[in-house]
């Protein structure tokens, strides 16, 4: 039986397998189980629920999504550059014509993601593109088997000036942020959620190990955060799921001083409050 690439129908993680008994994803302790059990499914199963679209943001910046939503539903983000574009994180799956705008764009040099909630079809991009470049943190390796990670790394990886993938664990041991220096946005992984208002305005913020099990970090795991998310500049924050502009260095540091404060929590902080706590540190 050849090996095929198969999502979770409950978390919508893929793996290329004979065919899954379980999802790696759905048995770590900061997910659910599926309730009527294991349910995979096959790319054309997937590929026939599934509508792709894609924005158009500022700063050379395209977002790639799918409706209706499947399994965790990240983001894939793009971003542009005229020597080679950088992929971060994967939308679930990639529609022909979704592959056919990224290759209009110029294609794939360099694809990384923060951790395995971000990896969507991941394997895909990798598949249609060959990228010079798949990045993955060593610790997270263990997640990766429906794509060939080509550069594992330690603390940091540049893929070039001014875009860097740095370790920061916690959420995830191999979790990974990447700071686009240019750009000042900092893609977060699940370091940090953003409640957004339907409008899309930023309402609160907060941090985790397990977000939907109310699960919290430990103060070591928040001061990592601390000492390399506050090391860089940046005005915008994009996690797997929200594009939050107006999430700065100063409030992502305030979140985390925030935990450091008191006992482990997950707390989730009103944008007023982190302001006002954000203006008093550069006071």
């Amino acid at each position: 039986m050849p090996l095929t690439p198969w999502a979770c129908a409950n978390c919508g993680f893929w793996q290329k397998h004979f065919e899954p008994r379980t999802c790696p994803v759905c048995d770590d302790t900061r997910n659910d189980l599926p309730h009527d059990g294991w349910h995979f499914l096959r790319e054309e199963e997937v590929a026939a629920k599934l509508t792709g679209s894609w924005k158009r943001l500022e700063r050379d910046m395209v977002a790639f999504t799918t409706s209706p939503p499947f399994g965790l539903n990240g983001t894939g983000w793009l971003l542009l550059h005229p020597d080679g574009n950088i992929a971060f994180e994967a939308a679930p799956y990639y529609t022909p014509e979704m592959l056919d705008e990224i290759h209009r764009l110029g294609g794939i040099r360099f694809l990384a993601a923060s951790h395995c909630h971000g990896y969507g079809a991941l394997w895909q991009l990798q598949d249609v593109f060959q990228p010079e470049v798949m990045a993955i943190q060593k610790d997270d390796l263990r997640m990766t088997k429906a794509f060939r990670v080509t550069w594992p790394y330690d603390e940091a990886l540049e893929l070039r000036p001014g875009q860097t993938l740095m370790h920061v664990g916690g959420h995830y041991e191999g979790q990974a942020v990447l700071h686009d220096a240019g750009r000042r946005i900092l893609f977060c992984g699940d370091a940090f959620k953003i409640d957004q208002g339907e409008a899309g305005e930023n309402v609160a913020v907060s941090t985790h190990k397990a977000f939907h099990k109310d699960i919290p970090l430990s103060p070591g795991e928040v001061r990592k955060y601390r000492d390399v998310i506050g090391s860089v500049e940046f005005d915008t924050v994009c996690t797997p799921f929200e594009y939050a502009p107006g999430i700065t260095t100063e409030i992502a540091v305030a979140v985390l001083d925030d935990q450091l404060r008191g006992p482990p929590g997950v707390r989730h902080i009103p944008m007023d409050e982190l302001r006002q706590r954000a203006r008093s540190q550069t006071a």
